[in-house]
């Protein structure tokens, strides 16, 4: 395989995982809290009395966000060990 190829397949599968990370970004910073708030809204969080559509724009959201940093940090670097673009530890 040749380095322009390889290097086509690693931001391929970069785009593939920022792609589906901004989809569920999108999905939680505007369509359940702005667009299907109402929608929500009629449903309870147990326990707590809260409307599920309160409750993403408030605290959900930024859950899935930082569940979101995680997992891009976590793919890269599964797929930067796939390519073998892993950094080589220092020894002391």
């Amino acid at each position: 395989m040749s380095t322009d190829e390889k290097h086509r397949q690693y931001w391929r599968a970069n785009l593939k995982l920022l792609s589906v990370l901004l989809a569920v970004w999108f999905l939680f910073s505007c369509v359940l809290p702005i667009i299907m708030v109402d929608k929500l809204n009629a449903i309870q969080i147990p326990g707590t009395g809260f409307p599920l559509g309160f409750w993403i724009a408030q605290q959900g959201s930024i859950v899935v966000f930082i569940i979101l940093i995680l997992i891009y940090a976590l793919g890269m670097r599964k797929i930067d060990r796939k390519f073998g673009l892993v950094e080589k530890e220092e020894s002391k």
